[in-house]
């Protein structure tokens, strides 16, 4: 892949030794705040639909927490600074602490768990959704090949996965959320004050991690970014369900001021203005698979109009949405890669069920609703086992195996679809 020479980047006038002298500056003490009126609160303040949602929400934070305090320490063995290790084991410190903090809360406030954070996570593990499992067990899985290769390719693929999908992505946009309304209605006081910290603290981390890439991007930009972008392309279509309430009932945020909407459009925009400072080409980044041209607001909507249509998960039923479809396959088109097979190559799936979609790989690869005119190859099998195989819920050669899948045409084509669409 060619790559530009990147430009400037803001976090140049960031340096590792004033993000460490902002940890010593910001230290507070989870141990010491004071959960007396939160207690209250939560008895005589909240409703039964909030108290439901504090746990849920709440326990969401609390096994990130604990999950990325565990991951972090290959983080500091690869790190090629001793400046860089050095704030990511006051990082470590923040993750244990954060993690302290939930426990307490949950277990002075809520009531859940016992003296130890073992018992409390045990106590609120079935409140975890599918979503931020599949996140955070790749974030193990991330540590262990960090661990085994210290590469700086191999930190990037890390540092994004850690810094900007979790934290920027995820753990700060609901912090967001969560501190405006109790803000507002004056609820919980111990807990906010605590969340302000823990804010501050994912804020001083996220700019390490942003001015970090940044740097491993201007030394070897080509790699780098298709680290980045393999990451995201990889983890994207869980986050859209880390956030997934039981059942799909939106009272789970609404009853606390805001809607998965909000919650998706600040993560969609907080990506992209990490992404942006790293120095990244936002506007054309080959293999990227959200449109950067349309809104984050937009972004988000198109991840969850996916994730409620059965397209992301462990399982259907797929609902068959032609907007669905439509943002389905326009992802595909980007993150296609046309250099695997000859200019002009066009793959038409036959849908049993649906009408047929096909997508043009020329340059640059393009979807089109209906039959091509001459398709190199087709593939005749179910809207559902076709979404069963993008979700990673199918294996495509057991469908041929059992006759759902039936390629026709061109099987050296078929033979390089892994390479067309990687990851």
């Amino acid at each position: 892949m060619a790559a530009t020479t990147p430009a400037p980047s803001p976090t140049d006038a960031i340096s590792y030794d004033d993000l460490y002298a902002r940890w010593e500056r910001g230290n507070w003490r989870a141990t010491e705040i004071d959960f007396t009126q939160d207690a209250v609160d939560w008895r005589e303040k909240l409703t039964d639909e909030q108290r439901r949602s504090a746990l849920w929400l709440y326990t969401l934070f609390f096994h990130g927490e604990d999950s990325v305090a565990d991951n972090l320490s290959p983080y500091v063995d690869a790190a090629p600074l001793e400046e860089q290790k050095y704030f990511l084991t006051t990082q470590q410190v923040d993750e244990a602490r954060h993690s302290v903090f939930f426990h307490r809360f949950m277990r002075e406030v809520v009531g859940v768990g016992g003296t130890d954070v073992a018992s409390t996570l045990r106590a609120t593990a079935p409140e975890i959704t599918w979503g931020h499992r599949m996140v955070f067990s790749r974030l193990d899985r991330m540590a262990d090949e960090l661990r085994a290769d210290r590469s700086k390719r191999q930190l990037a693929a890390a540092v994004t996965l850690y810094h900007v999908v979790v934290e920027a992505s995820l753990a700060q946009p609901g912090q967001h959320m969560i501190e405006r309304y109790l803000e507002e209605y004056d609820l919980l006081p111990g807990f906010r004050s605590g969340m302000r910290n823990v804010a501050l603290d994912e804020q001083r981390h996220i700019g390490f991690g942003v001015k970090l890439l940044a740097d491993l991007y201007k030394e070897d930009p080509g790699p780098v970014q298709d680290a980045i972008v393999g990451v995201l392309r990889e983890t994207l279509p869980w986050t859209a369900l880390v956030a997934k309430p039981p059942a799909w009932d939106d009272t789970y945020t609404t009853c606390f001021g805001f809607t998965l909407d909000d919650l998706g459009e600040e993560g969609a925009r907080s990506l992209e203005q990490k992404l942006r400072a790293i120095g990244l080409p936002v506007d054309d980044l080959p293999g990227f698979p959200m449109d950067m041209s349309i809104s984050p607001r937009e972004r988000a909507r198109r991840g969850m109009k996916l994730a409620r249509c059965g397209f992301f998960g462990p399982e259907g039923p797929v609902v068959r949405d032609p907007e669905a479809i439509e943002i389905l396959f326009d992802s595909m088109a980007r993150t296609a890669d046309p250099s695997a097979v000859r200019p002009g190559t066009t793959i038409q799936w036959d849908f049993t069920d649906h009408e047929a979609w096909h997508l043009v790989l020329d340059g640059r690869a393009s979807a089109h609703r209906g039959p091509a005119a001459s398709p190199d190859l087709r593939l005749r099998v179910s809207l559902d086992d076709f979404v069963d195989v993008t979700a990673d819920r199918a294996d495509p050669l057991r469908l041929v195996l059992r006759g759902r899948l039936r390629p026709r045409g061109d099987l050296r084509v078929l033979a390089r679809m892994p390479r067309v669409f990687p990851g």
